[in-house]
This record gives structure tokens, C-alpha cells and sequence, in this order.
């Protein structure tokens, strides 16, 4: 019975699919492991406990982050409530106004950013542009359009006609084309533009001439406006080569439109000019409702049923070139924006069980749509918000479930991983600014605002307001009635309930941080017995098994006898007194008894100390029996 002696070097495949327990001859079976929940994946390969999430504020309900970085000094949060907009930059709320939208609304809007002005977007309602005016208020209005996109949806045979070529006059139709909706959307009848500002009947509008008609007479070279209440609005949009570019709307789901050059708010086509307004619609074999617009080294469009590449340098009328590329599809039933990750465009699948990197080849001259979830695919649970800490190289994806799976990647070093974050509670919506990722957390059925925070070791955490004897500590409202874990001075107290907003040591500290446990477990895939013809050897046993550790305040272990903390601290520190010495170095412990199932894992780390943990191998001595 030889001892065979293997070293994990890297988690760099991070937690793999239980479909992948028979595949030991993949690479990703050295460098994964079964379970990484709470842990970080870095791109030299070891794993680190994540950081806690800072309490923020609370919320009325469902919430919808949406950035809005202003300049390099200026960011600021936009939180989306029901009827309600909140604004913060940093930590803070700097303002609050109303909003049109309801909380159903709230997974469907979708956002883009041109330098001082956001656009908020969604198929029932009319585009709001958010900017902060030179004194320094933020307002809300809806966007104005300078000339309307317009299209026929009435059949070919109906004709409409106009009382008159000035002022306020009435325009019937031959047939009931007309809904109460209609008012304020705009007709053109020929060279004529008119604003309808009253429905009187199905038949018969009121309207303001803008742009008089040719004559009186019966005309069927008319249109109406392409956005409108009856019609719906767009619902997506991106500015893209100097202008604005909306895609789909409610009643056109697979048509875009590109406004003039430089002129965001301008879509008339005029006589088809270079810099003048574009519009088409996706021609397929199938019907390919818009959901994304993305402005990358192409236009990208991402559709319910496929992606496809508009091209052209520059984009004119009689330059541009659309081709489908891919095959996979958007969620329907929510925006997920896509996101730029080094260059590629991550973008959710229909499916809700993958995640794809749709980048271009330049030997090929297209794109493809690669998998990043292939090997995690238990991981993907539909989805609903996306986002990426460029600092960390983490692309966080908040699940429908609550959870938090996260990709580490770096291509450079061939680094793409998963683990998944848990939470007392459920993930709803993200955001990052800065380097700085902020959550819409629910706990306890009410919602709150957070973000990860490295100074932080526990979540819905903050550092309390203590009392002159350092005994008493407020400032914990939003745990009310809930049993809290503590770190004071550093080092873990026994856990606490929250009464008033307060919570008393047994003895006195400096600084003290409250917030709720969470627990952090790392399990290796089960060791590989396969012989080299492919036959299973028997039992295994552990003889001993080495971790070494970065900087780490606490260990707990089991291999096999249950979970143990390790005594690797100074034994004349104590605990109260001061914070345990982080231990960077080398851990050794012996293995007992025979593993007989070849599912099981030799070892496991699981802990929820509030305490800095960091893993960056592990080699472990093993016998078999043949």
C-alpha cells in the first residue's frame, strides 16, 4: 500500500458541476473542487473568505440598481423604487423624486448613459432622461423627440383626411384606426406632420398642424408615430458612433432605429443623407425580438432567439450591413444588460442555465457566443442582474433564487472559475461603480441596500456607536430583534441580540462591527482512484494533509471526524483582549479511518468566524488498497 502524495496548487476551475464527478480526466478535476461557497476565487489561484456586505439603508420594497457615473469624480446610484427614484453617491442619499414606473415594471426597464443625461427605458412607458442640472438638482422628464420615427401600421387601404392645412383642424379615417392612446402621438400624411391632441371617435382625431399637408384630400401615404401608449415604446437603447439607438418597442419588437449624427434626439430619414436618421427590421427565419443593444467594436443586437452584428465604418444609409451571428438568445421576461468583460460582451442566455462571452474573431470575421457556465452549470438558477468588478476581475450574477454565483477571470492566465455566495437572505439586483459592488438585499421580507465592503467581516454589517464605557453600542435599528455576531477590536464575541437598536458586551471595547454570520466552505473534488486502465482501486485513507494558508485569522477542518478548529494562534492571545494574530504558513494534520465512498471528499473547511481566511494550496498523503 504505497502513500501517494498529490498537491492542489490552484482553485482556478472553481466549483464544478456534480455531472463532472465521473470525468477525473478533465483538467478542470485538478484545478476545481466540489463546493467554494463564500469564497472568492484569485487569479494566482488561491481562494479567500469574501468580504462582508455594508448596511447602506433600508427600502419601501423591490428596488432595480442602475449606475450612472457622471465623470471620474462624480458617480452616483440610481435606485429604482415603485413610483420612486433615490440617488446616492457613495454612502449617501443626495436625492428623491417620483417616477412613472410601477414596481412590475421594474425587471423590464433597461438604461443607457451619454455623458450628463441617462435614459431609462421601457415598452409601456415613454422614455425618461435623468441629468443634474448646473445647480447641482436632479430632474426627470420625458425624453423630448426633435422628429419622431414613424411607421404604417394601419392596413395599405385606409386613407385619412385632413379638414384643413392650418391651425387645429379634424382628420378622418375610412376605417376605425384611432384608440384614446393616440393623443399626443403624431401623424404624417404625405409631406404634412400633424399632433393629435383629441380622439373623437375610431374614426376621427383632432389635431395640431405642425407641418402643413400638401391638400385636403383623401390620402393613403400616411403614418403615425412609431412610439406612442397605443403602440408601446422602445425597449432598449445605446449610442453607438454618434448617435442614439433605440431597439425594438412593444408593437416592433425586431426594428431599430438610428438617429441623425450627433443629433440624439433627431430620427426623421430625410432624403437618406450619410448623417441622416436609419431604420430597419431584422429579417429572419424567425420572429427575433430586440431585448439589448450594445455598442462594442460592432453594434451588437441581442435578440430573444439570436445575436447578430450590424457593421459599417462609418454607419450610413447605404453602408450598413447587419448578419446574424449566433444562435442563443436573451431572457424575455427581464433586462439583463449585457456587460463588457476585457474586450467580450457577457450576456445572460434564454435558457437561464448559461452565461456566454460573445467576442470576435478576427480569423473568422464574426463572432462567437463561448460558455462560461459549461462546467457550473448547477450554479446558473435564471439569472436576473449582472455585474463586474473590473478591481477583482469578478463578475458577479444575482440568481432567481436569492444566490450569488460569481466568476473569477482572467484569461491571461487561463483563470475562469465559479463559486457561490449565500447570504441570511436573497440577492435581487447589482451594481458596480468604482470597483465597488452594491446589492439590493431581502431579509426577512424586507428589502435593503448593501455593498461589499473589505473592511467588513460579516454582512448587513456596520461599525456601531459605542458608549462612553465602551459597553453599550448603537446605530443596529435595521437588526432589530435579530441575534448579531460581533467583532470587537477585532476579535469575535459571543453572539448578541439587538433590543433598541443596541447591543451589550459582557466587556468593554474600542470598535465594534455587528452584522449577520456567514459561513465559508471549501471541498475538494473526491480523490481520483482510477487506475491507468481505468479500473477503480478500493478504499482510501488520508494519512495526513498540509494547507498553507496566507494571512488567515481562523481555521476549522474536518477530515473525517467532523469539523475541529485548528489551534494554529498564539495560545497567549486572548481572545477578548485583542484580535488573533493572522498566521501565514504552513498547517499539518493527521488523517484516521478508510473512506470507502469514492464520492466522498478526503477533507473539508468550513467556518463562519468573522476572520480573514486565505487558501493557497493543499497537499494531501493518501493510501489505497487495491
Amino acid at each position: 500500500m504505497p502513500i501517494i502524495k498529490r498537491a492542489k496548487t490552484t482553485f482556478t476551475a472553481g466549483e464544478l458541476a456534480p455531472e463532472l464527478l465521473g470525468r477525473g480526466d478533465v483538467p478542470a478535476w485538478s484545478s476545481g473542487a466540489m463546493r467554494l461557497r463564500n469564497m472568492f476565487i484569485q487569479p494566482t489561484g488561491g481562494v479567500e473568505r469574501r468580504p462582508g456586505l455594508r448596511h447602506l439603508s433600508m427600502l419601501p420594497g423591490a428596488a432595480r440598481l442602475v449606475p450612472f457615473e457622471f465623470s471620474t469624480e462624480q458617480a452616483f446610484l440610481l435606485v429604482l423604487l415603485e413610483h420612486g427614484l433615490r440617488i446616492f453617491r457613495g454612502d449617501e442619499p443626495v436625492a428623491e423624486m417620483n417616477a412613472p414606473w410601477t414596481a412590475a415594471m421594474l425587471p423590464q426597464i433597461a438604461f443607457t448613459q451619454d455623458g450628463g443625461t441617462l435614459l431609462l427605458l421601457h415598452p409601456a412607458m415613454p422614455p425618461q432622461a435623468v441629468r443634474r442640472n448646473d445647480a447641482g438638482h436632479w430632474v426627470m422628464t420625458p425624453f423630448a423627440f426633435a422628429a419622431q420615427p414613424f411607421f404604417r401600421y394601419a392596413p395599405g387601404s385606409v386613407s385619412l383626411t385632413p379638414s384643413g392645412t392650418a391651425g387645429v383642424v379634424s382628420v378622418t379615417a375610412s376605417e376605425n384606426v384611432f384608440l384614446p392612446g393616440h393623443v399626443g402621438a403624431q401623424l404624417r400624411i404625405g409631406v404634412g406632420r400633424l399632433s393629435i391632441t383629441a380622439v373623437n371617435s375610431a374614426s376621427m382625431v383632432t389635431a395640431q398642424i405642425l407641418e402643413a399637408p400638401a391638400s385636403m384630400e383623401a390620402s393613403t401615404a400616411w403614418q403615425e408615430s412609431a412610439f406612442s401608449a397605443v403602440r408601446g415604446w422602445p425597449v432598449s437603447a445605446c449610442f453607438h458612433q454618434a448617435r442614439l439607438v433605440l431597439g425594438g418597442s412593444r408593437d416592433l419588437p425586431n426594428r431599430l432605429w438610428f438617429s441623425r449624427t450627433a443629433r440624439y434626439d433627431n430620427f426623421d430619414p430625410g432624403e437618406g443623407l450619410d448623417d441622416e436618421a436609419i431604420e430597419f427590421g431584422l429579417v429572419s427565419d424567425q420572429l427575433n425580438a430586440i431585448r439589448a443593444v450594445f455598442a462594442g467594436r460592432h453594434l451588437q443586437v441581442f435578440t430573444s432567439g439570436a445575436e447578430w452584428m450590424v457593421s459599417g465604418d462609418p454607419l450610413t444609409p447605404s453602408s450598413i450591413q447587419v448578419t446574424r451571428q449566433t444562435r442563443v438568445g436573451s431572457p424575455v421576461e427581464r433586462s439583463v444588460p449585457p456587460l463588457d468583460v476585457d474586450g467580450s460582451t457577457v450576456f445572460v442566455a434564454r435558457s437561464g442555465r448559461a452565461v456566454h462571452e460573445f467576442s470576435y474573431t478576427d480569423l473568422q470575421q464574426a463572432y462567437q457566443a463561448e460558455d462560461l457556465a459549461l462546467v457550473a452549470r448547477h450554479l446558473m438558477r435564471a439569472p436576473v442582474s449582472m455585474a463586474y468588478d473590473s478591481r477583482r476581475r469578478l463578475l458577479h450574477l444575482a440568481m432567481q433564487d436569492g444566490s450569488l454565483a460569481t466568476l473569477t477571470i482572467y484569461r491571461a492566465e487561463a483563470v475562469t472559475g465559479w463559486t457561490r455566495q449565500e447570504t441570511d437572505g436573497a440577492f435581487h439586483s447589482l451594481a458596480e461603480m468604482e470597483g465597488t459592488v452594491y446589492a439590493v438585499v431581502e431579509r426577512g421580507g424586507r428589502f435593503r441596500l448593501e455593498r461589499f465592503d473589505d473592511a467588513l467581516r460579516l454582512d448587513a454589517a456596520v461599525p456601531a456607536h459605542g458608549s462612553a464605557d465602551g459597553l453599550a453600542w448603537s446605530g443596529l435599528d435595521h437588526l432589530e430583534g435579530r441575534a448579531v455576531a460581533l467583532l470587537a477590536d477585532g476579535a469575535p464575541r459571543d453572539r448578541a441580540v439587538v433590543l433598541g437598536g443596541v447591543v451589550t458586551l459582557d466587556a468593554p471595547a474600542g470598535a465594534v462591527q455587528a452584522g449577520l454570520p456567514f459561513t465559508h466552505v471549501v471541498e475538494p473534488m473526491p480523490p481520483e482512484t482510477s487506475t491507468g486502465t481505468g479500473a477503480r482501486m478500493g478504499p482510501v485513507r488520508l494519512v495526513a494533509i498540509t494547507f498553507r494558508l496566507l494571512e488567515t485569522g481562523a481555521l476549522s477542518v474536518d477530515t473525517g471526524r467532523g469539523s475541529r478548529p485548528v489551534p494554529f494562534r498564539r495560545l497567549d492571545t486572548p481572545m477578548l483582549d485583542a484580535a488573533p494574530p493572522l498566521f501565514t504558513g504552513d498547517v499539518t494534520l493527521r488523517g484516521l479511518g478508510w473512506r470507502r465512498n469514492s464520492l466522498a471528499p478526503l477533507w473539508r473547511i468550513e467556518g463562519d468566524a468573522p476572520l480573514a481566511f486565505t487558501l493557497l494550496s493543499v497537499t494531501t498523503e493518501t493510501r489505497t488498497t487495491d
